[in-house]
């Protein structure tokens, strides 16, 4: 049987901040604008700049198409290893 447990809310803060700061170092080492990604991965620009600030949880779904757009596999955003 599975088992279920809520993640307190300053772990989850941390983990999307995190995912924020990797997919913006990404983006930017590939100069890539905000608005370019967007038109690629057909999301708007202003959410993704939401989730680089860790403002946003992004869904599954959302890091599987910004994975696509900027040429990586989702587990990169992942890599703890700087």
């Amino acid at each position: 049987m599975l088992e279920f447990r809520l993640m307190d809310h300053g772990r989850e803060q941390k983990i999307m901040n995190d995912f924020g700061e990797k997919l913006k170092k990404i983006r930017t080492e590939r100069k890539i604008s905000l608005r370019t990604l967007g038109d690629i991965a057909d999301m708007d620009f202003g959410n993704i700049n939401e989730i680089e600030n860790g403002k946003i949880n992004p869904s599954l779904t959302t890091i599987v198409s910004l994975a696509e757009a900027l040429g990586i596999q989702p587990s990169d955003f992942f890599n703890h290893h700087k």
